[in-house]
């Protein structure tokens, strides 16, 4: 590792956003250092499963504190991302038809089925993502649609 410093904060704007913060909070110096790709693979990939960035998980390994202002990340797992999108397309597309059918003086009460369907794939979503964030679900239930009221007879 070698020590550089990067542009002195003291003079003027050197080609970056002149974006300015509280000089207390700053930080001013950088630090380098040469990883191979296997290396840097590893620390990024310690970095997400520990839900911080780069830089706060350095310095946390370095100094031991992340910084006041490190945010946590959630790590994400990406198989359950890509379920996660695959059930949002198919529903996407379902609840379309539905619209398109509704919209061209279809029968409510034929696709009141497939909306449930489709209110039933957005709770198994629900699902995926608290499980993906390793989160348990609130107590809410998600809503289903009251069958409609029976026709008068006469």
């Amino acid at each position: 590792m070698t020590d550089e410093t990067g542009p002195d904060p003291n003079t003027p704007d050197q080609g970056k956003s002149a974006r300015r913060k509280s000089e207390k909070r700053q930080r001013t110096e950088t630090l380098y250092a040469r990883l191979s790709p296997a290396e840097k693979a590893v620390f990024l990939a310690r970095a997400d499963k520990a839900g911080m960035t780069s830089a706060a998980f350095l310095r946390a390994a370095a100094i031991g504190d992340a910084g006041p202002r490190a945010q946590k990340r959630v790590p994400a797992d990406a198989s359950v991302l890509r379920q996660v999108l695959g059930h949002i397309g198919k529903t996407g597309s379902n609840l379309n038809q539905i619209s398109r059918y509704l919209h061209t003086g279809g029968e409510a009460q034929t696709v009141l089925p497939d909306i449930r369907e489709a209110l039933a794939d957005l709770a198994r979503i629900r699902g995926l993502i608290y499980d993906a964030l390793g989160k348990e679900p609130d107590a809410a239930a998600p809503l289903m649609p009251s069958p409609p009221p029976s026709p008068p007879e006469s």
